[in-house]
């Protein structure tokens, strides 16, 4: 006989059927507390009477180590750094003097304010391995044009700094209201000297006031008569006199020792090739055996004498 199971009995297996009561789901268990498959158990707090072992405590004791050698490390290097560059700043200004000897007294204040300026306007150069003397020199000589090189010497305390200046050497000089004007062998014009008055003095002979114009103290005259004055030293001449003739501001007359005729100049050509033209035609005129009162190289590839 075949027997027909009921519809209303549950075909489900046992292990899936319930008497009907709610059955709970286990909580799941913290993210933070639960482990995982492939996870480090290195997090694991571990309880704080648990002991340290000794290879972590070493390893510990040597993090700390190097990090506070690198700052004993960092401290001593800023200790350092800052120490050399106190050691070459220039706190104070000396000036030394001059690397010359001079037959006058130098007067420190106006220079070693000129070099305060400079550096005031150049902080950095403050530092005595950055500091340009050339440029120093330049910008002393612009205001104090007796001054021809400013070098740094040997210090004798911390943040002084030694200047020691170079003035220039006189070659020929000029009265003029009431004023006494210098050369020297480059063609500088300045005023305050510090050697003895050069033996050559412009005499002016032009009758021109000094009220009526600048061009008879002008400084391109007296830059011009340096220039000669140097050359013909070097050409084994000696000039012993300057004069600024009658009539015209734009010639000088020389005279040169041992030598009779005068040598007439213009201050609109070259002071280089007017020498030249002087040293070849007064050895032509030695050559011949004849005088001559005066030599007149003012004209380029002409030489006049009488």
């Amino acid at each position: 006989m075949i027997k027909f199971r009921s519809k209303a009995k549950n075909d489900a297996p046992r292990r899936r059927q319930h008497n009907g009561d709610f059955v709970r789901t286990p909580a799941v268990p913290d993210a933070g507390t639960q482990f995982r498959r492939n996870q480090t158990l290195s997090g694991v707090r571990r309880p704080e009477s648990e002991p340290v072992s000794e290879r972590t405590r070493m390893h510990a004791l040597a993090r700390r180590r190097r990090n506070v050698g690198a700052i004993f490390t960092l401290v001593v290097g800023v200790i350092i750094v800052l120490a050399i560059l106190l050691s070459q700043f220039t706190g104070n200004v000396i000036v030394a003097g001059s690397s010359q000897a001079v037959t006058r007294t130098i007067q420190p204040s106006a220079y070693a304010k000129a070099i305060n300026d400079y550096l005031a306007i150049h902080p950095v150069e403050r530092l005595r391995f950055a500091l340009n003397e050339t440029a120093l020199s330049l910008y002393v000589t612009g205001i104090l044009p007796e001054v021809s090189h400013v070098s740094l010497t040997s210090t004798s305390n911390v943040v002084e700094s030694n200047f020691t200046l170079t003035f220039r050497k006189p070659v020929a000089g000029w009265q003029i209201n009431g004023h006494q004007y210098y050369v020297d062998e480059t063609g500088v014009v300045f005023q305050n000297n510090y050697y003895e008055t050069p033996t050559v003095q412009i005499v002016d002979q032009s009758g021109v006031s000094p009220e009526q114009g600048t061009i008879v103290a002008s400084a391109r005259l007296l830059s011009f008569v340096g220039r000669v004055v140097a050359l013909a030293g070097q050409g084994s001449y000696t000039v012993t006199q300057a004069i600024l003739p009658s009539g015209t501001t734009r010639e000088i007359d020389i005279q040169l020792k041992d030598v009779q005729p005068l040598i007439k100049l213009s201050i609109d050509r070259g002071a280089g090739e007017q020498v030249e033209d002087m040293t070849r035609s007064l050895n032509y005129l030695k050559s011949v055996g004849r005088g001559a009162q005066y030599v007149d190289v003012r004209v380029s590839g002409r030489a006049v004498y009488q």
